[in-house]
């Protein structure tokens, strides 16, 4: 028996198995998409190797218990966020694209494209590496977040993970079955004049070959807006505009943060979310619409979630 207070968790923890039934899901979804599909190959290769991965961390917890392994298993799941996300592309893009019923939606709620109109308002230099420092932060704050619940409140590691987690892979599902690219692939195609004209066309299955993509406004010299141009250029794929989940999961983020009552935890990561809910309309990232809907579902999510975790608690114990 390993001395102190520590977690022994039997079998997958509860994000990994969140995790395998997100994977499960996307098999179904392929099978009624296969033909469609241009890229099947790396998508099975992508399930095998998630696989892999998760069951590797788990032996190597079991066989080494100790706070580290299990933050590794956390890293893990960590990491494949990153190749979860473009995957939803491959998926969505086999569905003809509502991008139009959401700008539509937009000009209803705003009489006007709020995500065109931002950066035009504000196009100081200042305000646009704000934007871009408040989008680029999206990783690390959840980082941060994880550490601190590593650190100092060790015993709930495992619901943060799950939460955290399996919030992603709610607005992994949504964005499977709600193929919507948002203004920054979505107004290229169509055309700024156009948008601003009040024009949203039916754009089909576009993007089941077009990946273009607007720039950033802003300071193009910026620090910060290298930063976020690298990180567009590394992962960004037209798919995920709704609900945001940038906005939703640093809602998520920030919750965790509360739940510590941790003044420097919450105050470092509050900037942060107020620059993440403005930036990913700033940026061309998302409809205005979205950045609501990331807020509303991030906290529905959340509280979802803490209340799963709380009802199921075998998925671990102490020893």
């Amino acid at each position: 028996m390993v001395q102190g207070k520590q977690l022994a968790i039997r079998g997958l923890m509860a994000a990994e198995w969140v995790g395998m039934a997100y994977l499960l899901f996307t098999l179904v979804v392929m099978a009624c998409v296969w033909s469609r599909l241009p890229n099947v190959v790396d998508m099975l290769v992508l399930r095998g190797g998630y696989i892999a991965a998760t069951l590797a961390a788990m032996l190597v917890y079991r066989r080494f218990p100790s706070r580290w392994t299990l933050l590794l298993r956390v890293i893990v799941q960590m990491v494949f966020l990153s190749w979860w996300y473009p995957d939803t592309y491959e998926l969505n893009r086999t569905l003809p694209n509502l991008d139009h019923v959401f700008a539509q939606w937009e000009q209803s709620v705003f009489d006007c494209q709020p995500s065109l109109l931002f950066s035009q308002k504000v196009p100081y230099g200042w305000f646009s590496e704000l934007m871009c420092l408040g989008y680029v932060s999206y990783f690390p704050l959840m980082l941060i977040t994880y550490l601190y619940y590593f650190f100092r409140r060790y015993q709930e590691l495992p619901m943060a993970a799950f939460v955290m987690l399996s919030s992603f892979f709610a607005y992994y599902v949504v964005f499977v079955v709600v193929p919507v690219t948002g203004p920054q692939f979505y107004y290229l195609a169509v055309g700024t004049e156009k948008i601003a004209a009040g024009i949203f066309p039916n754009l089909g299955d576009w993007f089941l070959t077009h990946s273009e993509r607007m720039a950033a406004p802003g300071w193009t010299d910026g620090f910060c807006y290298h930063l976020l141009d690298i990180t567009h250029d590394a992962g960004e794929r037209p798919t995920a505009a709704f609900p945001s989940s940038h906005v939703g999961v640093t809602t998520v983020v920030m919750l965790l943060a509360l739940r510590t009552r941790s003044k420097g935890l919450v105050f470092t990561i509050l900037p942060f979310y107020i620059l993440m809910c403005l930036s990913t309309v700033y940026i061309y990232a998302h409809y205005a619409i979205d950045a609501i809907a990331g807020l509303i579902t991030g906290i529905v999510i959340y509280y979802a979630l803490s209340a799963v975790y709380t009802k199921n608690r075998p998925f671990h114990r102490d020893f």
